[in-house]
């Protein structure tokens, strides 16, 4: 059997015969020339070595698979995915109440089966709310923590491969939650959430939600004209007002470790307005600020690190603390490039939101529009674009085995996310060119911009 890793987190197990299943219903589907050559079968049992080699090429063989914008996409591929969690948390298929929280703190109740995947529930959730069916596409269901003092850490978005409510309570902490909030980062968006009176609610709950806590900054004269507008309930005034404030409509992440602008500076990362905003504490204790665009980074990987001797030896392997770092090459000036490096267990969730600003970014300048950003499957639920598959994670392969635990996992090198398990942190001229993610949306910078 083998372990598969979907953003960092344990998805499912599955063993050889299910995944030949799998190819073998893909090249049904697609034909053999689109779909990837599959580890053969063994007629002797494996050597330690071989049951290793068989991994690594399974690993290749669901990397190859899921960035292929046909096969990765498929519903063939996801439904295995979504079948194969639900039996590794051997949750039967049944109808439950599932609670989904809005940004006010209201919880949502809806009714679902544990089979449902994430694009129902998200349909579920808008139904319950009468939210119209060309809103959806503006929100999306985040799997996240609720800090002490009542705000929200990111975990992730979740996904159309997994089913949230195995997602959720297979974690067996009621810290853990599903929160829907809007997916899009232009604030010129805005104005069509606003058009419907549930899609104004929502908006104007996240709003109040983010400057409660602090993610958007408020000076005196602006939280008086806030708190008239509250009290006058001008929903659409006080987010129009609040558009105007700093850090409206950005994602803060918990406090963590960055090398800029010198290694072990304690930094508070928010992703917003096509960029990362850095507030950095310097060793002096001083506070400087400052913003990466996204269009400036050429490029970004997210790697993961695991101890080969974490503790006492005999200890559990799979007790190490996993170091996760995103990267990004960032030109600084016309022609000098430099690597920046943040290290946060939310690395993934940075990434996933450097690549839909990317997404917006792109079917903006094409001429489309968020609206077109999903279409409907031939059932009738909602399904997201081509657009937007680059936001998802592959699948990382790994055995078990408790001894192959430190083992080096590599994810797709086409996708935001591109994991890799080492032995101690690397610099970014030790990683090959393979696992980084390029970015479509990389501008040069003339003279005039200097």
């Amino acid at each position: 059997a083998y372990n598969i890793h979907v953003n960092g987190v344990l998805h499912c197990r599955v063993r050889y015969s299910q995944l030949l299943g799998l190819h073998e219903q893909l090249r049904k589907e697609y034909g053999a020339n689109v779909v990837p050559a599959f580890p053969p079968k063994k007629i002797f049992t494996l050597t330690a070595a071989e049951v290793e080699q068989r991994r690594e090429q399974l690993e290749k063989y669901m990397q190859a698979v899921r960035q292929d914008p046909t096969l990765g996409g498929s519903e063939t591929f996801n439904s295995f995915l979504r079948k194969a969690q639900q039996e590794t948390q051997q949750i039967p298929t049944e109808e439950v109440v599932l609670e989904v929280l809005l940004s006010n703190g209201q919880k949502v109740k809806v009714t679902i089966l544990t089979s449902d995947q994430t694009e129902d529930v998200l349909e579920a959730v808008a139904s319950k709310l009468d939210l119209p069916d060309d809103l959806v596409g503006y929100f999306s269901l985040f799997l996240v923590r609720q800090t002490k003092d009542g705000a929200f850490s990111f975990v992730r978005k979740l996904q159309e491969f997994e089913l949230p409510y195995v997602s959720v309570t297979s974690l067996h902490n009621p810290e853990f939650q599903i929160i829907l909030r809007k997916s899009y980062w232009d604030s010129a968006y805005d104005d069509d959430v606003m058009e419907h009176r549930v899609g104004l609610n929502l908006l104007y709950a996240q709003t109040v939600s983010d400057i409660e806590h602090g993610w958007i900054l408020v000076n005196k004269e602006q939280h008086r004209q806030l708190k008239s507008l509250q009290e006058k309930i001008s929903k659409k005034e006080f987010i129009r007002l609040a558009q105007t404030l700093k850090y409206y409509g950005y994602l803060k992440f918990d406090p963590c470790v960055t090398d800029f602008p010198e290694k072990g500076c304690h930094v508070v990362v928010s992703a917003g307005n096509n960029e990362l905003n850095f507030q950095v504490r310097l060793p002096n204790e001083q506070i400087k600020e400052g913003s990466f665009k996204v269009t400036r980074m050429r490029c970004w990987r997210v790697t993961s690190s695991v101890p080969m001797n974490n503790g006492p030896s005999g200890s559990s392997p799979g007790k190490s603390e996993v170091k996760l770092e995103l990267a990004f090459e960032y030109l600084m000036s016309k022609d000098r490039l430099q690597w920046v490096t943040i290290t946060s267990p939310q690395a993934i969730m940075l990434s996933i939101c450097l690549q839909s600003m990317v997404d917006e970014l792109m079917v903006k300048k094409s001429g489309g529009s968020i609206r077109k950003m999903f279409r409907r499957r031939v059932n009738g639920a909602l399904r997201r674009s081509d657009s937007q598959q680059a936001v998802k994670s592959p699948p990382l392969l790994d055995s078990p085995d408790a001894s192959w635990e430190p083992m080096a996992k590599l994810s797709s090198k086409l996708t935001s996310v591109s994991l890799r398990g080492i032995s101690h942190s690397s610099s970014a001229n030790d990683v090959g060119a393979n696992d980084f993610h390029g970015n479509y949306a990389f501008e040069g910078i003339g003279d005039e911009d200097l």
